[in-house]
């Protein structure tokens, strides 16, 4: 894959982020991811859970900010995602997992509401969806997230394939 087409990918991966549309991402985007997370999950903002969740999407906010604001305006615009990310990404995937690791952690925490330390497939698939991944799309995932079909999605399971959707060279993986 060529390099304009690897940065393709990575611009149509710039909207996961915009959660309100407006064309860059900012620490709001992540804070109403966290409440979509929490709201959907019957959690509330001032628990243990719902700390961890707001606190570790400060966390992923600073260390995408770290990455691609490169004119330091506290916005990452579409071109600094495709720029300054995709770059780091594409040459350290790693990088990507770590920054995001706290906001997975708290994630999965709300979500693993039996505490088993797994997700179903459904409260994986519940969770693609609020937030913005299409029904039909976050039902795939979701199942090829469970590939040995047992039902149970683990915390490490979703950080690999969170890191590999935003870093693989696959154009539409």
């Amino acid at each position: 894959m060529d390099s304009a087409e690897y940065e393709r990918k990575i611009s149509d991966r710039f909207a996961s982020f915009d959660q309100d549309g407006n064309g860059y991402i900012d620490r709001e985007d992540f804070s109403t991811a966290a409440a979509a997370v929490l709201a959907e999950f019957g959690t509330t903002a001032r628990c243990d859970k719902g700390q961890a969740l707001y606190i570790g999407a400060e966390a992923f906010w600073q260390g995408m900010a770290g990455i691609a604001d490169r004119d330091g305006d506290q916005r990452v615009t579409k071109q600094e995602f495709v720029t300054g990310a995709a770059k780091r990404l594409r040459d350290n995937p790693d990088r990507f997992v770590d920054i995001a690791r706290p906001f997975l952690h708290a994630a999965f925490a709300v979500v693993d509401q039996d505490g088993d330390g797994a997700a179903t497939r459904e409260e994986t698939e519940r969770v693609l969806k609020v937030l913005g991944v299409d029904a039909e799309r976050a039902g795939r995932a979701a199942a090829a997230l469970d590939a040995d079909g047992d039902g149970r999605i683990t915390e490490e399971e979703i950080a690999a394939a969170f890191a590999a959707y935003f870093a693989t060279a696959e154009p539409d993986a």
